[in-house]
């Protein structure tokens, strides 16, 4: 599998190639967020990781103009440590996040979740339909269509939507949430992480419908009523 690696600062760039290339990855490097922006479209990309603080263009800037047209993962890679920057990185539209300085065998971990996530989402499964009040969402083709409309979802907004589908007319709490789509241990904090995804599926849903389909249960998590 491609793993494309944007960052400026060469010693970090060869430090992660050398990890996953032991992992038998292939890696596409490039130093430049404006060059790959040039190249993006002749490239096979099967995940992105890139650094947030490059010249010319940021990276937040690069995976917003790249989730324009893709929907491969990504993983942000950033000295920033403040809770508003990973908000921030996962609003426009990166997957994880990690802060420098960082063990490359967690990023190693980290880059394997990813795939293993998007793998399942590309690989026809099963034959379960959802089919009410205009959302139209099968797990096996992985397709979410909302009044005629396409929805274009990343992996794990396909995940989220699904897991609320699957227990509709239940609330399904924060922390099972987490656990069952990130499968790993919930704390308080994780909360934004899954606010921001949700967020991100009602504008989505929002461009073919009016109507809520994700209710807020306050304090407690979210549902989708039948």
């Amino acid at each position: 599998m491609n793993i494309l690696i944007v960052d400026d600062e060469l010693e970090i760039a060869e430090l992660v190639q050398l990890y996953l290339k032991h992992e038998g990855f292939n890696i596409i490097k490039y130093n430049s967020s404006k060059k790959i922006l040039e190249d993006i479209d002749s490239l096979t990309v099967d995940l992105l990781i890139c650094d947030v603080m490059m010249p010319e263009l940021d990276g937040f800037s690069l995976v917003a103009k790249i989730r324009e047209k893709y929907t491969f993962p990504i993983i942000m890679v950033t000295a920033k440590v403040e809770d508003i920057d990973k908000i921030h990185g996962l609003t426009i539209g990166a997957d994880d996040y990690i802060t420098k300085p960082f063990q490359p065998l967690e990023l190693v971990a980290r880059v394997k979740a990813q795939l293993r996530r998007s793998k399942n989402y590309n690989i026809q499964e099963n034959n379960d339909i959802y089919d009410c009040n205009g959302l139209h969402i099968n797990n096996s083709t992985h397709e979410c269509i909302l009044n005629e409309k396409k929805l274009q979802l990343t992996p794990l907004e396909f995940e989220i939507l699904w897991y609320l589908v699957k227990n509709s007319d239940k609330v399904v709490k924060n922390e099972d949430l987490f656990l069952n789509i990130w499968k790993e241990e919930y704390y308080e904090n994780d909360n934004n992480t899954i606010m921001v995804h949700i967020r991100h599926l009602r504008e989505k849903i929002a461009t073919a419908s009016k109507n809520e389909i994700i209710k807020t249960v306050w304090g407690v998590g979210y549902k989708i009523e039948k």
